[in-house]
């Protein structure tokens, strides 16, 4: 557990420390052109469809409850077992959610991004609470499932690195983030997310 924690700790600065702060400006400089070109607003109007809700679902329930039940999962069959196979992933995916839940609501809390309003007409894709605590963590910019969702899923293909635990992994993160920008997010919270989460996964599973 003290590794862990040191590692946590470590991966944590890694992630805006160097050549990863210019993922980290992508991500807000992809949400300024998507915002200011209307973009936002255009696919909110269009995917906020009744035929697209059975779509969002899924995805809330799968993108909250795996990042939790995949590395407990995990650590109580190594514990069980006695195996050391299952350990180091488990903690591995258990860091990436982790690290994905922290930065993505650490930015939420700055950022204080308005989410979008499906019964509504009126145009809030621009309206941004910046300070502390404006707008909570629990909505805004970017989306946390699909933070956590890129970051299990780049660090598990780094643990696993077979063509078909790639695609499962991209298949699963990127219809979270297809799934949430119907929903409760906007697109570019989608776009964010899935490179910062991508950064997340990439310091977390190269150290595995």
């Amino acid at each position: 557990m003290k590794v862990f924690f040191l590692e946590f700790i470590s991966d944590f600065f890694s992630i805006f420390r160097g050549r990863n702060l210019f993922w980290h400006g992508l991500a807000i400089l992809l949400t300024y052109i998507i915002l200011m070109s209307g973009f936002d607003w255009w696919y909110s109007l269009h995917t906020r469809i009744p035929i697209l809700r059975p779509l969002s679902v899924p995805a809330l329930v799968l993108g909250g409850l795996l990042p939790i039940l995949v590395p407990a999962a995990l650590l109580a069959l190594s514990r069980f077992r006695g195996s050391e196979a299952l350990l180091r992933p488990g903690f591995v995916l258990a860091k990436a959610a982790l690290l994905g839940s922290m930065i993505s609501s650490l930015y939420k809390a700055l950022t204080g991004r308005i989410q979008p309003d499906t019964f509504s007409s009126i145009d809030v894709s621009h309206s941004f609470q910046f300070g502390f605590l404006k707008h909570g963590i629990f909505w805004g910019w970017p989306s946390s499932h699909t933070t956590i969702a890129f970051s299990m899923a780049v660090a598990l293909i780094y643990l696993y690195p077979k063509a078909w635990v790639k695609w499962l992994a991209l298949i699963y993160a990127f219809y979270v983030a297809v799934a949430v920008s119907t929903g409760i997010h906007w697109f570019s919270e989608a776009v964010a997310g899935a490179i910062i989460g991508s950064v997340i996964g990439v310091v977390v599973g190269r150290r595995a």
